[in-house]
């Protein structure tokens, strides 16, 4: 009878136990991988298993050490196969494949993480402020990556989460320097945090691109290129003004019921209409669909508030803060999803690849700056759906963002609002891709005119109206299942 033994085993004090491991490795079943450790895997190398388990068996041999300096940044090996730590004393521990490096010092702080068990690693605070110390070559190698990459974190830390966050991540070093007394090293990292906000001199800084952003915040070119393009057609085309078909408030409200409901079905939130009654009339979870609740009520919150969708950003700094603001309340019940804070990984949909996180800021607020060319309310509408979607700053949600901000532009000016109904998705996200690919503007244009013109062909005088009229023109339907008809 095979054993289902796990791959590592570790020794015990227990007698019974003790007595049992030994018979197994007599009956040849596991063999010895470390000291006090074994293993019954026979087939893989000694190196290949103990990577596998690196962090379990350094929790083990090592409880309460810290996985600190570069390894705090890399999570993996290090170009020489090292991995640093810090304990209660200097040593060098050699495993098959893998060196433990561990320096004296400090044990885990309160706000260090934990990372497996009884192994910890240093909090992002302490890990900028131990790669910010000296150190030597060991082997050809130093235990810290350079500043310039320090720089980079920082300045992704500063895309992603704004001036705030950034000084956020000070107030919260200088007291943690305090503690390991690396006033030294928090000294140096205030003043690069201060070269990126401008607030310090830049001849401090080493990474090109950090440097880049002391001088003014990088965008993507070839986006603006395309943004300017979208303008410059938006400008000379003549729109006919539409007014918004919502008398009163529960009619706002009403329309944006809709509104928030085909905004997230489009992006795969998928509920059906009388569920999203109960989430937003009855105010009900669905049963383990907390998240995407969350999200419906989320997007339903702004856009049934008419005083927050009349509030259009006047510079590129109220734009940056509206987007950030708005999205945060649209993913409010989704801690994981980071609302709030842009992107910090690079994203895509498909074959199209997004502005990379370190060119968000910039390209958004360039952007931005192009839309003060276009004289229509409805120009300057499409023209930020499609830039808040072409930049997709953030983690998720960046399509309900982007058509928020495209109505509040509409209800500024009380105009009216847009809705893209199921059946018309595919018509919808071709487009963008069509304008993304080709700089072709013509059909992204033509399909946003036909939407906001069966939009205003919606009667939201009464909820069951305007739903036997999204249902008789085969709004709910799939793209594959019917075509959009009204009038």
């Amino acid at each position: 009878m095979k054993l289902d033994l796990p791959e590592i085993i570790y020794s015990s004090s227990d007698s019974f136990e003790s007595r049992k491991i030994g018979q197994l490795l007599k009956d040849g079943k596991i063999r010895k991988l470390l000291p006090k450790a074994y293993t019954s895997n026979f087939i893989d190398t000694e190196d290949t298993i103990v990577k596998r388990h690196l962090f379990q068996l350094i929790s083990k041999h090592y409880p309460k050490s810290l996985l600190s300096h570069r390894s705090a940044i890399e999570y993996a090996l290090s170009p020489k196969g090292y991995i640093y730590l810090t304990s209660t004393q200097n040593r060098v521990v050699r495993w098959p494949g893998v060196t433990l490096k561990f320096t004296k010092g400090p044990g885990p702080l309160d706000s260090d993480n934990p990372l497996f068990k009884d192994l910890y690693v240093s909090s992002q605070e302490r890990t900028f402020l131990e790669n910010l110390s000296s150190s030597r070559s060991t082997g050809g190698e130093f235990k810290i990556v350079s500043e310039g990459v320090i720089e980079e974190k920082l300045l992704l830390f500063l895309n992603s989460g704004g001036e705030k966050k950034l000084n956020e991540l000070r107030d919260k070093s200088r007291k943690i320097s305090k503690e390991l007394e690396l006033n030294k090293e928090f000294d140096l990292l205030n003043k690069k945090i201060g070269a990126l906000l401008s607030t310090k001199p830049s001849k401090i800084l080493k990474s090109p691109v950090a440097m880049a952003q002391s001088f003014g915040e990088p965008y993507d070119p070839t986006r603006l290129n395309l943004f300017q393009k979208l303008a410059g057609a938006l400008k000379i085309m003549p729109f006919d003004r539409i007014d918004d078909n919502a008398k009163n408030e529960d009619q706002f409200r009403t329309f944006a019921f809709f509104e928030s409901y085909f905004s997230n079905y489009i992006e795969g939130t998928t509920f059906e209409i009388n569920e999203a009654v109960d989430i937003i009339y009855k105010n009900q979870i669905i049963v383990n669909r907390a998240g995407d609740t969350h999200d419906v009520k989320g997007t339903f919150e702004i856009c049934s508030n008419k005083f927050e969708m009349s509030k259009t950003p006047s510079s590129p700094e109220e734009f940056i803060d509206v987007l950030r603001t708005r999205h945060e309340t649209i993913l409010g019940g989704r801690p994981d999803k980071q609302p709030g804070m842009f992107k910090e990984r690079a994203n895509r949909a498909g074959n199209t690849h997004f502005v990379i996180p370190k060119m968000v800021p910039g390209t958004l607020k360039a952007g931005y700056e192009v839309i003060n060319s276009i004289p229509s309310a409805f120009g300057k509408a499409i023209y930020m759906m499609f830039l808040v979607s072409e930049v997709h700053p953030f983690n998720d949600g960046n399509g309900r963002i982007a058509r928020i901000m495209m109505n509040s532009e509409l209800v500024k000016n009380s105009e009216q609002r847009i809705l893209i109904p199921n059946v018309y998705r595919d018509d919808y996200l071709g487009a963008l891709r069509k304008l993304t690919r080709e700089y072709n503007p013509d059909t992204y244009i033509r399909m946003m005119i036909r939407v906001q013109e069966y939009s205003h062909w919606l009667n939201p005088t009464s909820f069951d109206n305007m739903l036997k009229q999204i249902e008789n023109s085969s709004a709910l339907e799939e793209p594959h299942e019917g075509l959009l008809k009204w009038k």
